[in-house]
Parts: C-alpha cells; sequence; structure tokens
C-alpha cells in the first residue's frame, strides 16, 4: 500500500480506472448493468479503505477483483443469475491478464465496450450517451452538455438505450470483421466526445489521453477507413496546443492569443502528416475536414498569417458533409475575417433561435457587436452568454470581455471559445 491518500487523489483514480473497470466486468460478467453496479460497489468500499489503508499499487485490478467479488455475492442471492454466474466464475485469470478468451479482431476491453453499444439497433445520439456515461465515467450534466440539451432529456436517453439492450437482448460480445463498418460512425463519434470533455475542462486530461490511446488503436485495427485517420489527426493537432492554453495564472488563453511557439511540434508533425495522407486518399468526411482545419491553424506562425479564404472553404465543404448550426457558426467567425463583422453577424443571426442555449453564440455575437461599434448590445449578448453557462473559465472569459471590451474574436472555432 501506499501513503494515504488525499481524497482528491481517489477521485482522480477512480476518475480514471472506471472505464477500464467497467469494460474488464462487462466481459467478465456480460451484463452491462451487473458491471456497473459492481463497479459502483468497489468504489464504495475503496472510498472506506483507501483512506486508512492507502491506494493499493494497482488500483484498477483492486477495483475489478472487489467488484467481481460484489457480483458473485449479488448474483448468488439471485436465483435468476445462476447462468451468469457460471460465466462469471469461468473468469479466474487476473484482470490484467492478455488471454485472449474471445475471437474477434477487437482485444482493448474499452475499445470493444465503445463497439459494443454502438449497436446498430440504438440511435446513434443514445450509442455515444451511453458509451460516454460507462466508459468515460461522465456524469449525465456533462454529457447533456456535450449534445447541447437538457439534463433531463439525456438522463432519459440513457435509460431508453438500457432498455433497449435488455429488452432486445443485444449481446455484449466482440464484434466481427463484417460488423466494424456499421458501428464506426457511432465508436468515432464517442471517441470525439471523449476527447473533447478531457480537453475542455483541464480537468480530465486522462479523458483526453484515453481518447487518443483509443484513437490510435482505430487507427491499427482499420487502417484503410480515412475518417478514422482524420479523426486520430483532429485530436492530435487539437491536444498540440495543450501547453499554451493555460497562462501562468491558470487562465484560459484563446487560440488567437497562444505563444505557439509553445505547441507540441511532435503532435502537430504527426497531426499534420495524417492530414497529407487523408488528402491523397480523396474520401473527405467530416473528421478529416475538421482536421484540415485545425491544420491551417497549425501551419499559421501567428494568427495574423492564418489563411481565413481557406478556413471558410473548409467550414463550407464541412457543411455539405455535416451540416449543424455549431459548424455554420463555426463558419461565420472566420467569415468575419474575410468578409467583414457584418456579413458574419447576419448569418450568426440567423442561427440565434437554434442555438439560444449555446452560450458561445452569444459570445460569437457579442464580438461581432463590439466590432461594429454597438457597444451596448455587445454587452446584453455578453450577459446572454453569461446566463448560459457554468464553466468557470468560459465565465472568466466573459466577464473579462465585459468589463474590458469584447476583444479579439475567438480565433476561427466556438468550441469552448477557440483554445
Amino acid at each position: 500500500m501506499t501513503d494515504t491518500p488525499s481524497s482528491a487523489a481517489i477521485e482522480r483514480i477512480v476518475a480514471e480506472e472506471y472505464g477500464r473497470c467497467v469494460a474488464t466486468l462487462t466481459r467478465v460478467l456480460g451484463d452491462i448493468d451487473l458491471a456497473e453496479d459492481a463497479v459502483q460497489d468497489a468504489l464504495t468500499v475503496a472510498l472506506v479503505r483507501w483512506p486508512a489503508d492507502g491506494v493499493p499499487p494497482n488500483p484498477g485490478g483492486w477495483l475489478v477483483t472487489t467488484g467481481r467479488r460484489r457480483a458473485l455475492d449479488r448474483l448468488r442471492r439471485d436465483a435468476l443469475g445462476r447462468e451468469k454466474e457460471a460465466r462469471a466464475a469461468r473468469e479466474e485469470a487476473p484482470p490484467d491478464d492478455d488471454a485472449d478468451e474471445e475471437e474477434g479482431p477487437v482485444r482493448d476491453d474499452r475499445l470493444r465496450l465503445i463497439f459494443t453499444c454502438c449497436h446498430p439497433a440504438l440511435a446513434l445520439p443514445a450509442r455515444v450517451a451511453l458509451t460516454l456515461r460507462l466508459l468515460g465515467g461522465l456524469a449525465t450534466p456533462e454529457i447533456a452538455r456535450a449534445f447541447l440539451v437538457p439534463e433531463a432529456t439525456m438522463a432519459q436517453r440513457i435509460v431508453r438505450a438500457k432498455n433497449k439492450i435488455r429488452a432486445a437482448r443485444i449481446p455484449y460480445r466482440v464484434p466481427r470483421d463484417a460488423d466494424l463498418p456499421d458501428r464506426l460512425p457511432g465508436v468515432l463519434a464517442v471517441v470525439y466526445l471523449v476527447f473533447t470533455e478531457g480537453h475542455a475542462t483541464g480537468s480530465r486530461d486522462d479523458l483526453a489521453a484515453e481518447a487518443i490511446r483509443l484513437g490510435r488503436l482505430l487507427a491499427e485495427l482499420m487502417p484503410d477507413e480515412p475518417e478514422v485517420l482524420g479523426l486520430l489527426a483532429l485530436m492530435l493537432l487539437t491536444e498540440s496546443r495543450r501547453p499554451a492554453r493555460r497562462a501562468p495564472d491558470g487562465t484560459r488563453v484563446l487560440l488567437a492569443d497562444q505563444d505557439r511557439t509553445r505547441w507540441d511540434r511532435r503532435l502537430v508533425t504527426e497531426g499534420l502528416d495524417l492530414v497529407r495522407r487523408c488528402l491523397r486518399r480523396d474520401r473527405p468526411g467530416p473528421y478529416q475536414v475538421q482536421a484540415a482545419i485545425n491544420a491551417v491553424h497549425a501551419s499559421a506562425p501567428d494568427a495574423a498569417s492564418t489563411d481565413w479564404a481557406q478556413i471558410v472553404a473548409l467550414h463550407d465543404q464541412l457543411l455539405a458533409l455535416a451540416p449543424s448550426p455549431t459548424v455554420a457558426l463555426n463558419r461565420a467567425v472566420a467569415l468575419a475575417e474575410t468578409e467583414g463583422p457584418a456579413a458574419a453577424l447576419t448569418i450568426v443571426d440567423a442561427l440565434a433561435e437554434r442555438l439560444d442555449r449555446y452560450h458561445l453564440l452569444h459570445a460569437v455575437r457579442a464580438d461581432l457587436l463590439r466590432r461594429l461599434g454597438r457597444d451596448d448590445e455587445a454587452r446584453d449578448a455578453l450577459d446572454a452568454a453569461l446566463a448560459r453557462t457554468d464553466d468557470p473559465d468560459d465565465r472568466a472569459l466573459l466577464e473579462a470581455r465585459r468589463d474590458v471590451g469584447a476583444g479579439p474574436g475567438t480565433g476561427g472555432g466556438t468550441g469552448r471559445m477557440g483554445a
């Protein structure tokens, strides 16, 4: 055992291990609800024991072992669980054992769980939400924020997905090669949203790292799928900016204001190489285009040198491939740099009804109004943005703008204010 840990240290370990434990116990127990309950039981025990006894050398293995024992105890008390008990009892190998007891192309438990949850019988939003809950350990409010829907809506979506799995008896098994293409869109969406949550919060670096790890596994598993390469490139190019995203005092620095010499050049180089590979294949998809947009930013030595015309053109292509109001908002930000704030404001105002809950729409609108000299309206827009976010980083940026003026734009991307 290690020294007595702090509660913050335990919370960090739990967050990092949650997805792996659920994935492993899903394979071991063959039931995702039972696996999730088992992990929760193990976490309850850990929160009692670890503060007194210290964290074990292999906390994930400890949680899996404890959770499995708790699940077996529960199954023994449940006559309906005898078949599952027999299956679980055969799983005597340690959780980290590399023995492959199932056939199939996917060898990583967490990646297998994503493919399993992304069954075609579930609607795509339900697949993504359920896997974020199980694999990323994200709370319902966090998932709702990623989808821009109310928390109650997301809670119902997750419950319905689990009920569908139970009613349709969707098996939790390793997908065969023929199953992989149909599952891929949901899998990519899950991986990207896990990355986005980790990149956005600043306090869940493990999620961003896990998403990149899964992206690399997907690239090994499906090397001929350009959208897989595009997603990996997008994540690497975005992650490359992490060292410059925070000022010495911890506040977030927008893309336009970042010191680009601090960007991780190794990740930039790898991401740009993947974008070039995608271009050679000439099978464009949404993740590839988003990666190309980030490649334009990564190729500019400073914000003033950014090829905004190319970014507008790429957003036009993205709108044709995957039309959405948020993509249109991102395009408007870029358009402001080529055709001026008035042209961009016309587009933003047309999006207001569909994106009214999205605080960044109001933040972008405030910036455009300020650039047009409409200061009173800009302050009102900033107040509207503040009323629609609880994120402390976003609020700090918005309050600073309100106090001293809107300042520069979001830097060509609305996601988390262009950071």
